[in-house]
């Protein structure tokens, strides 16, 4: 076992433990890569600026969504709606053709397919990006922002997809 400054290193079961009790919105990445609509699932989507006005996500470096995303001249951010739970798991999952049907879309200003049915769309340049751990950090520049439907957003929490009740 490694040792820190504080003890035995942390074990990554009371890791995952500790980060599941924090809830997150949900967000689908999506791009054009080589003609080919991609995209993604992230919940560590942020704000990071006003000016410039700079969102960012983290993508894992084993991803096989990410060389293509990674190549993409600007890419989309589809903030999904509380009842989008089913849209965020087929994003997650491996091995399909997220853009088929039941998904619906839309090319984008710029080509980058727009979800439909979300609660807003970003239009980003990518501005940087930084190998973290192993992830990547991928900050966006926002082009263009578009509220669709602000209505409850989608949550992770605890492993799972779920909706925020406002406090009355």
């Amino acid at each position: 076992m490694t040792e820190t400054l504080l003890g035995p290193a942390l074990d990554a079961d009371d890791y995952k433990r500790a980060l599941a009790v924090h809830a997150a919105g949900v967000v689908v990445i999506t791009a054009r890569s080589g003609g080919v609509p991609v995209g993604l699932t992230a919940t560590s989507f942020s704000s990071v600026s006003l000016d410039p006005p700079l969102v960012s996500f983290y993508v894992d470096q084993a991803s096989t969504t990410w060389p293509s995303l990674r190549e993409a001249d600007h890419f989309a951010v589809n903030v999904l709606a509380s009842d989008q739970a089913d849209l965020a798991a087929r994003f997650a999952r491996k091995g399909i053709d997220r853009f088929a049907e039941p998904t619906r879309w839309r090319e984008g200003p710029l080509g980058a397919p727009l979800l439909d049915d979300v609660s807003a769309h970003l239009i980003c340049l990518p501005y940087e990006r930084v190998g973290v751990g192993d992830h990547v950090l991928v900050v966006g520049l926002v082009t263009r922002a578009e509220v669709r439907a602000p209505g409850r957003p989608l949550l992770y929490h605890q492993g799972r997809f779920g909706r925020f009740i406002a406090h009355p």
